[in-house]
């Protein structure tokens, strides 16, 4: 069995330093709800919080892969963090960054190309498809947690993790969806019957497409989908309030 490494990337590193510097940014600026610094840190702190959290989701897709029996991800460095092994620059990074500052929707970026005929079990591929989606969820309860322990953070930096971990919500509840292409297909897929797996094969490069045009030009449907996804963060703990603020910061240019 290939070793496990313990390295981490330093590219995965400069981009939590990034995000880091838009925690400063946001904790530095006053007044908290005018100024341009404030803006500023926020956007760089949740766009960077997203790249790290694509790069946690994909990790936890690999990990869970390598303790299933797919070694040959160690091989391919999928287990040091590094951005750069789990996404195309274009399709898989640029592309969702711009959806997100479109759309408001965290698209799963990256991907890890798991040998599914190494894995041990049909429980252990589904395993492999739920970590990803509940890598982000877990993120998402730990950042509400940490906003509302700390009841005296800058309002700037809480509006900008409250956003952040919403995001990390919307990305949890989209990746679960049992659509071909998304992971809550996958963890349902060795179960299903041969037929379905392969109806499920045919429709898997364009099924995601459609999900999205629906999310993003359907009306009625983003409606639904967003008043979910924030019942959820609300049941989380999450503070609607400060995420509103976060809302926008991120995206300041709607309001100019």
């Amino acid at each position: 069995m290939p070793a496990l490494t313990r390295r981490i990337s330093p590219w995965f590193l400069l981009i939590v330093g990034i995000t880091l510097s838009g925690g400063v940014l946001a904790v530095a600026a006053v007044p908290a709800r005018s100024s341009a610094l404030a803006t500023a840190g926020v956007f760089v702190l949740v766009l960077g919080g997203w790249v790290v959290s694509l790069c946690l989701h994909e990790y936890a897709h690999a990990i869970t892969a390598y303790r299933g029996g797919d070694t040959s991800v160690a091989a391919k460095g999928y287990l040091t963090l590094d951005v750069r092994r789990y996404t195309d620059p274009g399709l898989s990074l640029v592309l969702p960054l711009v959806i997100l500052l479109v759309g408001g929707l965290p698209l799963p970026g990256g991907a890890v190309w798991i040998n599914q005929w190494a894995l041990r079990s049909r429980a252990r591929r589904s395993a492999v498809s739920l970590a990803g989606p509940f890598a982000n969820l877990a993120l998402g309860v730990v950042l509400i947690i940490t906003v509302a322990a700390l009841p005296a953070m800058p309002l700037p930096l809480a509006a900008g993790l409250s956003a952040l971990a919403f995001f990390q919500i919307i990305a949890f509840v989209l990746n679960m969806l049992p659509v071909p292409g998304l992971d809550g297909w996958g963890a349902l897929e060795p179960y299903l019957s041969v037929p379905a797996q392969r109806l499920g094969e045919r429709v898997r490069p364009w099924a995601p497409l459609v999900l999205l045009g629906l999310l993003l030009f359907v009306p009625g449907v983003s409606a639904i989908f967003f008043a979910v996804t924030q019942l959820l963060f609300g049941a989380a703990g999450g503070d609607r309030e400060l995420l509103s603020v976060g809302y926008s910061a991120l995206f300041f240019w709607r309001s100019l």
